[in-house]
């Protein structure tokens, strides 16, 4: 296996320095989610062997589970001939969706375009994260 000198992945590529990064199940191969990563997220997920995002919303490092539990140990990281997306293999603990579900693709579109949720819910998010606030 030869190695390449070149950044892996290169988060100058991406807007904000954020670069997508899916979630895969290392065993089933089920996709499980998409999210960002900043070149902090990459560094601290390389250390600690979790997955950790970079959250839009909040401005700031996601450690995945850090609220329900539901942590991501990954297992390999791949990065795509561009270097501008990870996937990361992962033994996901609990659910991966903050709706409750395996996978955060629990729907299907139908071929008239209709939408419909294809997967059992795993666990209430509301037990898992609390009510949301109005």
């Amino acid at each position: 296996m030869s190695t390449d000198d070149s950044p892996i992945p290169n988060f100058s590529l991406g807007t904000n320095g954020l670069l997508p990064a899916i979630a895969q199940d290392a065993t089933t191969n089920r996709v499980l989610m998409m999210a960002w990563m900043n070149a902090q997220a990459w560094e601290e997920t390389l250390k600690s062997g979790y997955a950790v995002y970079f959250s839009r919303s909040r401005n700031q490092l996601w450690r995945k589970g850090e609220t329900s539990g539901h942590q991501q140990r990954v297992v390999e990281i791949r990065v795509d001939c561009d270097a501008d997306t990870i996937l990361m293999k992962v033994e996901q603990k609990g659910a991966a969706c903050h709706e409750g579900f395996e996978s955060c693709f629990f729907r299907t579109v139908r071929e008239d375009g209709t939408v419909a949720v294809a997967d059992e819910r795993l666990v209430d998010p509301q037990a898992v994260y609390g009510k949301k606030p109005s």
